[in-house]
């Protein structure tokens, strides 16, 4: 990938009228009005009906304010990345950029589920009763443990599984299984996995932008992306390992589509390889299909798409001469959902209540840049049809696209409750949108996305 040898990277303006500041508060009040409602709507729906099936709606958390070794490390991080990651994003190469940003991420994730402590923040978190460790050992005979796999999906015949194992295909399991053959056994090294490869799609997406979009809005966008309030997600549940997989299958093709990586057609391979292997890591991650295309769109060519292709369609042979049947296990799977939870919680509530907390955790700032995004959408289509278009404007399509299939989701019905951990593969694109902010109050918006995380972390004790 090409890089940048000079000390010092100097950030073009992005114009920012004064008037705009204005609306971009607006923006944030208006998330927490629609925080409010569903906490507020959530709890007469739970105190009269009882089918959320959430203590705290509406995220899956219960009220629970709690302090752990996490809490002196975690405000030292959210100081250090409001005060320097402006400047650090503004000064540093770009190939010493990324790793520090990755520490960062790493720092800030690992805090934050230190709140609840070694045990109950990481160790523990994949152990429970609807976890993949729970059924390693059912896995001794990989071949029998994929052929027979469908039959254990709905509840009812004996030995079905768990609720995320049967939620995902056997991808996901695997990967734990796969880890445990490695020496690697146990909740501990499962969370620490999660985690490390959790954090690098931050990685994948700020490569993904300056691709894109340029490094200067790539530049801007890394201390929002450091300091999500998803981080208090991603560590420790194995969808932020999903966000890992999508992410880089979303980089590695706009590295190839763009030529910005040594090896183009490798990159375009990859990416492929990475989208197979996330549709049988997570069923609802086949909609990330929207993202690749829209990296296409955006670099104007088709040139990877042979060997995307080829590349995406080996995943899949391997699952499906192992005997495993994708389409029928999802069609099981959408049976199981409906005999669980998800067929009792309401539809009516948890289309906005979803929304809510996707505004929870992306944050404010988030929310702020996406009033950006839509304001400037008009514009960005037009220069892109003329083919002049700004930075600012490449960037508007790929997080309105990244919010169309967070919609997608919403309105399938199939993501009722827990959107906040579930959907944090597609809010990752949505996190770049607060690049679009002006220079000036940067770190009052970075200062209130940590005090979301911050809170909700102390306060809550999260599902996940």
């Amino acid at each position: 990938m090409k890089t940048e040898d000079r000390t010092e990277h100097t950030t073009e303006p992005i114009p920012a009228p004064r008037s705009g500041r204005r609306w971009d508060l607006a923006a944030a009040a208006a998330g927490v009005g629609l925080v409010l409602a569903a906490a507020l709507g959530g709890r007469a729906v739970e105190d009269f009906e009882r089918t959320l099936y959430v203590h705290w709606p509406p995220l899956l958390a219960s009220w629970y304010p709690h302090a752990g070794p996490g809490t002196v490390a975690a405000p030292v991080v959210a100081a250090a990345v409001v005060a320097y990651g402006p400047l650090l994003a503004r000064r540093l190469r770009w190939r010493a950029l990324l790793p520090s940003c990755y520490a960062a991420s790493l720092a800030w994730v690992f805090s934050l589920a230190l709140i609840d402590g070694w045990g109950r923040g990481v160790a523990e978190r994949l152990t429970t009763k609807h976890e993949y460790l729970r059924v390693i050992g059912r896995f001794d005979d990989i071949g029998a443990a994929l052929r027979t796999f469908d039959e254990h999906i709905l509840i009812g015949p004996p030995g079905n599984w768990p609720a995320h194992v049967a939620g995902h295909p056997p991808g996901a399991t695997l990967t734990f299984v796969l880890l445990d053959r490695a020496g690697l056994g146990g909740g501990a090294w499962a969370g620490v996995w999660c985690i490390l490869t959790g954090a690098s799609a931050l990685v994948a997406a700020l490569v993904t932008v300056r691709a894109l979009a340029g490094e200067d809005i790539a530049r801007r966008a890394a201390p929002f992306l450091v300091l999500a309030p998803v981080a208090v997600w991603a560590g420790t549940s194995a969808d932020g390992y999903f966000t890992a997989v999508a992410a880089w299958s979303v980089a590695l093709l706009a590295l190839a589509a763009t030529r910005t990586v040594r090896a183009p057609a490798s990159a375009a391979l990859g990416a492929g390889l990475l989208y197979g292997l996330v549709c049988y890591l997570s069923y609802g991650l086949t909609l990330i299909l929207p993202l690749l295309l829209t990296v296409l769109v955006l670099a104007r060519t088709v040139r990877p798409l042979p060997l995307a292709v080829l590349g995406a369609l080996v995943v899949p042979a391997v699952f499906t001469a192992a005997g495993f049947n994708w389409w029928e296990a999802y069609h099981l799977l959408v049976e199981r959902y409906r005999q669980g939870a998800g067929g009792f919680r309401p539809y009516s509530y948890w289309v906005w209540g979803n929304l809510a907390c996707t505004v929870i955790a992306v944050g404010p700032a988030t929310v702020a840049g996406l009033r950006r995004t839509f304001a400037g959408a008009p514009g960005a289509v037009r220069a892109l049809r003329a083919g002049d278009a700004s930075a600012p404007d490449r960037l508007v399509p790929l997080v309105l696209v990244a919010l169309l299939v967070l919609l997608a989701a919403d309105l399938s019905g199939m993501s009722k409750a827990e959107t906040e951990r579930i959907w944090q593969p597609f809010m990752l694109w949505l996190l770049p949108a607060a690049a679009l902010l002006p220079g000036r109050g940067r770190r009052g918006w970075l200062a209130a996305q940590a005090v979301v995380a911050l809170a909700v972390n102390h306060l809550l004790w999260t599902g996940w």
